[in-house]
């Protein structure tokens, strides 16, 4: 049975390890590699990372970890208010071992349910143009597609694109 709840300065290393492994088994064949490798040194370095854990607000609501029967961090999330009735999910990734086992659904559950008590009606996703891993996850999970954006923190020369998913949540 896998645990979902809120990390702690103890799970920053598998908030790395979960993040680095999802990041490149998800976008391998989606981004170039060079791109994949400064995405992972901006945003899943450790002193980030524990900036992330330790710093909680509205708009970066912290991180959520899945943790299995082992006590090992199987998944990782999280996301943020960016408006007063409107949330963020930022990231969601598991180890790439651990897919197909309902841990998403669970961190996803987490994570919404930390959203609708800080009063969001509704929630948004960015999935990368083609991430056939993320985009039948969201839509799974009710999101309806909205429209397309350059990708954040990518170079917008190469022209990769987000799609934005949106969702009714707390009703």
């Amino acid at each position: 049975m896998v645990e979902v709840r809120k990390a702690d300065g103890s799970n920053v290393a598998d908030i790395i390890r979960v993040c680095e492994s999802g990041y490149r088994e998800t976008y391998k064949s989606l981004l170039e590699k060079e791109d994949i490798e400064q995405v992972i040194e901006e945003f899943y370095n450790a002193d980030r990372i524990a900036r992330e854990v330790r710093d909680i607000s509205d708009e970066w609501n912290g991180w959520f970890v899945a943790v299995d029967e082992e006590g090992t961090v199987v998944g990782a999330g999280g996301g943020g208010m960016t408006g007063s009735e409107t949330a963020e999910l930022f990231v969601l990734y598991l180890d790439p071992e651990r897919k197909r086992e309902g841990i998403g659904g669970r961190l996803l559950e987490a994570i919404t349910e930390d959203h609708i008590a800080r009063g969001a009606s509704e929630q948004w996703v960015s999935v990368t143009k083609g991430n056939e891993m993320g985009i039948p996850f969201y839509e799974k999970s009710g999101f309806v597609y909205k429209g397309e954006r350059p990708s954040h923190k990518l170079p917008s020369e190469k022209s990769y694109i987000s799609l934005r998913y949106r969702r009714e949540i707390g009703k």
